[in-house]
This record gives C-alpha cells, structure tokens and sequence, in this order.
C-alpha cells in the first residue's frame, strides 16, 4: 500500500487529481499541514492518483543531487550496475520515486535496455495486488502501466488469502507479510539477489516513536537496517550443495525526507497515488505519522534523526561484539543443539546488552524462532549465563538449556525444545536441474554482500565511548540525549508527549492482544507435531532445521557396519528385501521421543541366528531384516551414548503409518538395508542471523 505522509508546510506542490473510478476530476492546491491531494475530512475510499503540473511557484528540483546520494547508497550496499535488482512498488510518492532513482542509476551504469529493446536491463518491480478492496486490481494495473513507461518491467502479483483475508486491526501487519513473501518468491523465481525498498528518514521516525512508547531498548530504537539478509521459505539444490535462498533487503532512501519523494516525483513528471488508509487512525503508524506532520520542523527533525543515528552507532557496536563472541564461544553440532564454552565468553566481562543480543541470537538460531526476547525472558537468560558453572537447567524462547555432560557446569548446551511453539514442521523444496544449476545467483548475494562489508568496515563503532546509549530504555535515551546537547528541551518534550499519546491507545488494545497470542500459541504448538507422509525419493524442511530424504535401493552394499565383527557376507550380491514394497512404503517424520531409544535397546536383545544364510528365504534369494535392525540399533546406540539426552529430543526420524521405526537418520539407524535416509542439519537462518547494516 502507498504510505501516505501529511506534507509540511514548506512543500510547493499543486497536483492534478483524478479519483479513480467513480470520482471526477478536480484541481487542488494543498493547504498548510494538509496532505496534497485530499482535505483532512473528505477521504475517498478508492486510491487518489495524483498528477504533476507545471507551475510557476514550483521551485526547480536538483535531480543531479538525488541521483548522487543514490548511488553513493548503493555503493555502501556493495552493489554494482550489472546486478539484477527488484523494486517494490506500491505506486505512492516513494516508490515511485524509488523507481526514478533506480532508473537512472541502472541506465548510467550503461547496461542498455534488454533484448525487447524497451526495458531496463536487469531491472523488475514488484507490484502486489492485496486484494483487499474491489478496484484493487484496476489501481496495480494503473501502476503499473506507468512504471513500464519509465522503461522498468513489472511483475504484478495477487495476494491469495488462503485463510481468509485479515481483520481490520492487523490488517495492515498482514499484509505487510504477505507483501514480503510475494516480494522474495518472485526474486527467487526470477533469480534476481537484491531487493529495494522505498522506506526514508520519515518512516525512521515514526518507528522511533512507535517503538519508544513500546518502551524499547536503544537497539530497536535504531530502527531499520540500511541492509539485511532476508531468508525465504524456500530451500534449494544448487551447485552440490543445500542452500537457503535469501535476498539483501536494500533501503537506499533512509538519508531522504518525504518531502524529498515528492520533488523527485515532480523533478522527473511523474505520477503517483495516494491511499486513504494511510491516514486511518486505526492504525498506530497513521496516528504518529498525522502527528508528527505538525512536528517536522527543520530543528525537531535534525534533532530526533541525531537521536536515531546515535542509536544506529550503539547498534553497530553491539553486533560487532556480537559477531566476535559467536566465532569464540559457540560449537554448532551436526545434530542440531549448540555449545557454549562459558570460559572463553566470559560473561562476566560483557556488558549485558551485548551478552543479552548474544545469547538471543543462539536462541533464535536453534530453534529457529526469530521472535525477539523481551522483559522477564530476557533477564533470566541473562542471570543464567552469568552464572558459572551453571548448576540447573531452564526452557526458554523455544529451546532447553542445560549444563554439558561431563565439562562441571563450564559449558552450556542449547537443544531446541519440542514442547514449545515451533514452526511449521515440514516443506518441500526447490531442486535446481543442471541448467539452472548453472546460473546459481547464489555467488552473486555472497559477492555482493562481500562488496558492502569492505565498506562497513571502514566505518566500524570500535570504542564503547562510541556508543551512547548502551543498556539504556527509551526514557534514558531521550535523558542522555538531552544531557549530550544532541536535542534540545523542546524537541525532548515534544517527543515525549507523542509517546504518551501513543501509549495511551498502546495500553487500551494489550488485554486483547494477549488473549489472541495464548490460542494461537497453542495451535501452533500442536501444528509442530503433525506431519504429511513423505514418499520415496521426495525431500521436506522439518521444522526449518533438518532437510530429510529418503529413498529405497533395489542393490544392497556389504558395507554398513565397517569395524564390527559381525560378518554380514549374506548381503553381497543382487539380494533384495521381502519386507519392502516401494509402491505401499511411506515414511511420517517427527521428533525423537524416549520410547524410541527404548526400543533400539530392546532391539539389540532380539535373538538372532548364528547361520546369517539361513535369513535368505528359499527359492526367492529374499532377505528378512531382523538381524541386520538388531545390528543397526547396536551400532546407533553407541552414536547415542555422544548425543546429550536434551539434545536427542529434538533429532528427526521415519516412522510409517502405524507409528512404528523405520529410521533414526542422524545416528544412522535403520530398520532396513534397502532403506536409504538422510537428515542434514541445515537451518533457514543462520547463526547471527546473516548480513545487515546499520550505517
């Protein structure tokens, strides 16, 4: 949706107006502090799409100024010409001005146009359909005519709610979701590694205010990253190896002010829309956003983004200590739980904003909930790694965390726990063919990723002092702000009565808020243990941790046990198993639970026979598979002895339609030998929750 913004008072525009649809043309010249194209008391339901005009008051615009800022920001992004770029584009001011910018950086970078000869080489916007209203799809058509015009190739995608669309009060949190997830399955379907959006220094204060009546800490003060890595639901095969593919979410526009989209609109002639539900109070961005416009005077404005940059550089600082405590003090196991060595951390030694980033960013990887940790969560934590050695063992932000088998309380183990709120426990994947498999666009992110660092590194935050703010709330920072000189009394007592208001409507929607997470939760925490049959040679995501595959193989090999003393001789040779049936064979994956261990232990108990041919059947050549389970359970067990117990709970296995064990992947047990499984340890999002930047 477009992010309707109230002018402030220096803006120049007149704009000719057509009311989509049913509403006739008419001319307006904007009053002070009222938006450009419609009064504060008569906004249309449909999308107004504006149009500039010459005037004689129009103060020229310096495009040369803006084209140079942009592509000062997309050389810190590390990303050169020749990249493959997406845009979203809703078709407001900012987006559209999004488009000009990249247009005319694309083309300057002398890349042409591609083989139609009428489009940008290299260049797609994404335009979502949310569906949400009944001329939605006439208004994206609109839009996107007119970003064709400018030489960009569109892509307009429809958003399909498949469970209803959302209800008013997270309407716009919906959609945003949904938004992103069109945005990052058309790049993966394009190949396309970098994605823009239109977000500027306006939107950075609202999410200060917003964020600051939330009572946030300085690191969710210092709002959106310049860029991060977005990983996608999807996972692929591509070049030999199991990769998740993600997508650098660029926001070039954070130095310009919504002023600024609107003169670039009118610098380069083009048109946009402006959507009314942008200014509905139901939404707490629009009720900032209407309040900040009678605010956003040259000095507030300075002022709360030197407020914001401060909080960006203690930002910075924190993730670079961070990033080193990761690389010294975590083992990551291939059985999917993690090591902290508390000796080498040193808790002791850390400031608790940095050791409680640190220990979150485990969590996170672990179970793969990207959830923050707030409040009373976040102290525990906190007490618990600073506790050494530690003693006892606690469940906390969807893993269990306990002291390490046999290192006397100096390491601490972080499993992922079952009995938690998991995410959904199993998708298929996108297997790249050998063709595709050529153009892999995954080398492409990593340069460019490489490419930005090199910039971020000349500018890193190495001194504490640096950091202004460190452990501080949303109150101390505006004290300490004030104290520094950086804001002056009346911005501090402006800012403070927008948080105030804003907590006010915070406060009146907490009780119903609550009530909705405890019945989601608990769906989601029965959703984590039912599971789609999985059929040979088929592969799933289980639980955004483990990649799992399993096939049957007609051949046997000899070579499954090496080093035991068991011969196993009656498995050469072209003998299969009389107890599969490929045809009628599926497997049910799930976690590991006690009666699975328990069951290997009786397994390795079965009597066996002392004449291994005797397991042939006649005339068929068939073999039977008891002694071979009873053998496999031997050998997992030993596998299982390493494994901590907290740590088994979590590991993957096959089981068929009655429940019963087919295999345990992960510690090589199968009850089969023409059975072929694997579970690779492979989370969506990586420790440290890949690249971003803050600068």
């Amino acid at each position: 949706m477009a992010r309707g913004l109230v002018l402030c008072s220096q803006t120049r525009t007149i704009a000719k107006l057509s009311f989509f649809l049913s509403y006739p043309k008419l001319w307006f010249k904007p009053h002070r502090h009222h938006h450009p194209c419609y009064g504060p008391h008569n906004i249309p339901s449909a999308r107004v799409f504006c149009h500039c005009v010459n005037s004689q008051t129009l103060n020229l615009v310096d495009m040369a100024k803006y084209n140079e800022a942009f592509s000062r920001r997309m050389a810190m992004a590390g990303i050169k010409h020749h990249n493959s770029i997406a845009l979203g584009v809703s078709g407001g001011p900012d987006s559209m001005a999004l488009c000009v910018l990249a247009a005319s950086w694309k083309t300057e970078g002398l890349y042409g146009v591609d083989n139609s000869g009428k489009f940008i080489d290299g260049l797609l916007a994404i335009i979502v359909d949310h569906g949400l209203r009944s001329e939605s799809k006439d208004e994206a058509s609109l839009v996107g005519n007119r970003v064709s015009e400018m030489g960009i190739r569109c892509k307009i995608v429809r958003c399909d709610w498949l469970n209803g669309k959302p209800k008013q009060g997270h309407l716009q949190e919906s959609a945003r979701d949904m938004r992103y997830k069109i945005f990052q399955d058309v790049c993966m379907q394009n190949q396309i590694s970098v994605l823009l959006v239109a977000h500027h220094a306006d939107d950075q204060a609202e999410l200060f205010i917003l964020r600051s009546s939330r009572d946030s800490g300085v690191l969710g003060l210092a709002g959106m990253a310049f860029t991060s890595q977005v990983f996608s639901s999807h996972t692929n095969f591509c070049n030999n190896d199991w990769k998740n593919h993600s997508v650098l979410l660029v926001r070039p526009l954070l130095d310009f002010s919504k002023e600024d989209m609107y003169k670039i609109c009118q610098g380069s002639n083009r048109d946009w829309v402006e959507d009314p539900t942008n200014r509905s109070p139901l939404f707490a961005r629009n009720r900032i956003r209407a309040s900040l416009g009678n605010l956003l005077s040259g000095t507030f404005n300075s002022e709360l983004q030197a407020v914001i940059s401060a909080c960006r550089r203690t930002r910075i600082y924190v993730d670079q200590i961070c990033n080193s405590l990761i690389k010294q003090s975590i083992t990551v196991m291939d059985q999917g739980y993690a090591v902290i060595n508390l000796k080498t951390l040193n808790p002791s030694k850390i400031e608790d904003i940095c050791l409680s980033k640190f220990i979150t960013l485990v969590l996170q990887f672990v179970s793969q909930r990207q959830r923050p940790i707030r409040g009373s969560t976040s102290k525990l934590l906190l007490q618990y790694i600073r506790t050494i050695p530690c003693k006892i063992s606690l469940t906390a932000a969807g893993c269990y965390i306990c002291p390490a088998p046999g290192s006397k309380g100096f390491e601490a183990l972080v499993c992922c726990s079952v009995y938690c709120p998991l995410p959904s426990n199993a998708e298929s994947f996108r297997t790249f063919s050998n063709v595709e498999e050529k153009h892999c666009f995954s080398d492409e992110l990593e340069q460019i990723i490489a490419n930005g660092r090199s910039y971020s590194n000349n500018n890193l935050v190495t001194d504490s002092s640096q950091a202004q703010f460190l452990d501080m709330r949303s109150q101390s920072v505006l004290d300490e702000a004030r104290r520094l000189d950086v804001i002056s009394e009346s911005t501090y007592r402006n800012i403070i009565s927008l948080q105030r208001e804003e907590v006010s409507h915070f406060k009146s929607k907490t009780d119903e808020v609550a009530s909705g997470c405890e019945s989601k939760q608990g769906t989601e925490h029965i959703a984590a243990f039912l599971s789609e049959p999985l059929l040979p040679g088929q592969t799933c995501y289980f639980m955004n941790r483990f990649i799992i595959s399993w096939k049957l193989s007609k051949e046997i090999s000899s070579n499954w046990f090496r080093g035991e003393p068991l011969s196993l001789s009656y498995l050469q040779g072209d003998c299969h198993c009389c107890c599969v049936n490929e045809d009628e064979m599926v497997a049910k994956v799930r976690t590991m639970i006690d009666a699975d261990w328990l069951y290997l232990a009786e397994l390795t108990k079965w009597p066996h026979s002392d004449n291994f041919e005797a397991t042939r059947l006649p005339l068929t050549g068939k073999i039977t598979c008891l002694d071979y389970s009873r053998l496999s359970a031997k050998v997992a067990l030993k596998s299982l002895k390493s494994i901590p117990v907290a740590a088994r709970k979590s590991m993957p296995l096959l089981v068929d339609d009655h429940g019963r064990l087919l295999s345990i992947p992960s510690i090589g047990f199968k009850h089969c030998p023409c059975m072929k499984a694997s579970a690779v340890f492979k989370p969506r999002v990586p420790l440290g929750g890949g690249h971003s930047s803050f600068l």
